[in-house]
């Protein structure tokens, strides 16, 4: 199908609009506060039956105002999974995927200062083996629309998983909900949001819905 420049432009526009809106909201809670329900919010998702049956989790190093993850990856080694993290590759414009046996030893500052695994300390992992994706992002909505950082990074990574067995589960606060996420072809929705307050939607679903 052949694209509108100026709709795409326009679109990239609101997205700009709508990342700058929803960051500022998520940065302007208390630390305190985003550090609380970071914990309840991923107390909640360690509890989905989705997580519990997963013998692989792929996850990220919270940063920033983002929800703090230490205590998700540190329990997700202790249930004895395999925890899988992000790291960027510059030169493709990509994430390169490791899996992380020790958290203290395994990690170092990578781009943006964010924690990132060693590549001389940790393995590549394949995605076929991933179970369950905690997925981070700027904004989501009620149907699982989820608005990124701008660098199409995620998008590209989650489009190479298998649909069919990987749940894509995202964490947020509740400034973080938005109506409507405008979503574009390459854009890939998550199957879950979990905020402070509920689920979206409301009731689980029973498989991955991509």
């Amino acid at each position: 199908m052949e694209r509108n420049p100026e709709e795409h432009s326009s679109v990239k526009e609101i997205k700009a609009s709508l990342r700058s809106t929803v960051l500022g909201r998520r940065d302007a809670v208390d630390p305190e506060t985003r550090n609380t329900l970071s914990r309840d919010i991923l107390r909640e998702i360690s509890s989905l039956a989705s997580y519990r049956s997963a013998g692989t989790a792929l996850a990220y190093v919270g940063f920033g105002s983002e929800l703090q993850t230490g205590d998700f990856l540190r329990g997700t080694l202790d249930l004895g999974k395999t925890l899988l993290l992000p790291r960027v590759n510059r030169e493709t414009k990509s994430l390169d995927i490791y899996e992380v046996r020790n958290l203290a030893e395994d990690l170092e500052a990578g781009t943006w200062g964010i924690h990132e695994p060693s590549p001389e300390r940790c393995a590549p992992a394949d995605l076929r083996i991933v179970d369950f994706v905690l997925v981070p992002g700027a904004a989501f909505d009620s149907r699982g629309g989820r608005l990124g950082y701008g660098a199409a990074f995620y998008d590209k990574l989650l489009a190479n998983l298998r649909p069919s067995r990987t749940w894509l589960v995202a964490g947020a606060f509740e400034v973080q909900m938005v109506g409507d996420v405008p979503m574009q072809e390459h854009d890939v929705p998550v199957d879950l949001v979990v905020t402070e307050q509920r689920h979206y939607p409301p009731e689980p679903p029973h498989s991955p819905g991509r």
